[in-house]
């Protein structure tokens, strides 16, 4: 009885295996290449694509042959440009680091130098040498604090670990795209709009297309005026297709409510609120940017009357305009005054996303083509640092505070 019994599971492994083996066949001529990983698994996947569109049964959705072979070449992009805005970031920051250096350096100098001239002077020594060189170091420092003060070095370096940042999210959102579904072209577009609002938001080059560090252009949100924009590096959001269990996609009448009044404590709490601190920030950083270099400039000139009639004068503004203008400088540079305006200002693009997001799907009427209502609630509340029954507290509060929202939307930041 046991040898009929293990002749029967052995014929059954042996059918199982022929059954398993004929299912799915991997092609004979596969590259080995290590270095060639992408094409290697596109041949896999194209080839367990062509078994399933010869199977009706496993075929769910008709995938474009070269969709994922097409994500692979973005996904090495991406992954190239996380290293270049890696490296570049780094270079930025010791820009700033470097440069504050020198410059308080070559300023306290300057103004050791304009101290030495007046003290000559009451020996009745020579003061046309350190007279001379108190007002050449003055006059360079002015040049290298204008161009420091324009470019923002600390602010330069945090938005080139944004779009790292930025780039490492989608390159996991593309992998994620391969594993669990069937990419198509429109999966490709989406990606490839995705990267290049990317650099379009944080672009590498400094001449020509660098970020305007102090605009002048006035924003609106929710009826407030601010002299800054919130940071944009995402594309024209389109509809979703991403549907759920039932046939209303997991959206119902309340959860619509809840999201509109999401939107809305986004809109006129947490967005504006950092659209208002980074506001005080730039103003901030335009007065110490412009101290600077009016500091200097007024020690040069200093420096170039000692020994004169206005001696006097001349002596306080060669030393303490120095000694002033360096405490100014390491304030402003420092302290990463333009790292703090990037911050906030990126805090109110993640914001305006979100609401975006938000408003998409309640623009879209089919509910067949918004995202799953139960996933899009988990990812709002993951996104705001809540649990989902938080989430749903917060709209029932601002529902019954209407006028007078206490409460931020997000408990991240």
């Amino acid at each position: 009885m046991s040898t009929l019994t293990q002749a029967s599971s052995f014929l059954c492994y042996q059918r199982a295996r022929t059954i398993t083996r004929a299912s799915i066949q991997i092609p004979k001529k596969l590259t080995t290449d290590p270095l060639n990983l992408p094409k290697l698994l596109s041949q896999v996947v194209l080839s367990v694509d062509q078994e399933i569109n010869q199977n009706p049964k496993t075929n769910t959705k008709e995938t474009d042959p070269t969709a994922i072979e097409k994500l692979y070449l973005i996904m090495e992009a991406v992954a190239d440009r996380v290293e270049m805005h890696k490296n570049i970031g780094e270079q930025r920051n010791n820009w700033n680091s470097l440069l504050l250096t020198s410059i308080n350096a070559i300023t306290l100098s300057a103004s050791i130098m304009a101290a030495i001239a007046a003290t000559s002077v009451a020996y009745g020594a020579s003061v046309e040498v350190p007279k001379l060189s108190s007002s050449f170091m003055y006059v360079a420092v002015t040049g290298m604090l204008i161009v420091m003060n324009k470019i923002q070095p600390s602010q330069l370096a945090e938005e080139q670990r944004n779009a790292a940042r930025l780039l490492k999210q989608l390159h996991g959102h593309i992998q994620t795209k391969i594993a669990i579904s069937n990419p198509t072209q429109d999966d490709v577009d989406e990606a490839m709009e995705e990267v290049l609002a990317i650099d379009r938001a944080y672009p590498l080059p400094l001449l020509g297309v660098m970020l305007e560090k102090f605009p002048s252009k006035i924003a609106s949100s929710s009826f407030q005026f601010f002299l800054v924009q919130a940071a944009v590096w995402w594309p024209e959001k389109r509809s979703n297709t991403v549907k759920g269990k039932d046939n209303k996609n997991g959206w119902n009448e309340g959860l619509e409510d809840e999201m509109k009044e999401i939107a809305r404590v986004l809109e006129n709490k947490d967005k504006a609120d950092y659209l208002r601190l980074d506001e005080k920030f730039v103003m901030l950083n335009k007065v110490l940017a412009l101290s600077g270099p009016l500091l200097t400039g007024f020690g040069a000139i200093g420096s170039a009357f000692l020994g004169s009639s206005h001696h006097s004068w001349a002596a306080v503004a060669g030393v303490m305009c120095g000694v002033v203008a360096s405490v100014v400088n390491s304030i402003e540079h420092a302290g990463q005054v333009g790292m703090v305006v990037e911050i906030y200002r990126s805090n109110a693009g993640f914001f305006g996303m979100v609401e975006e997001s938000i408003e998409l799907n309640l623009k879209e009427g089919d509910v067949e083509k918004r995202e799953d209502g139960e996933l899009f609630e988990m990812k709002l509340a993951l996104q705001l640092g809540r649990s989902v029954q938080e989430l749903r507290d917060l709209a029932a509060s601002s529902t019954k505070n209407e006028k007078e929202m206490k409460e931020f939307g997000s408990k991240l930041f």
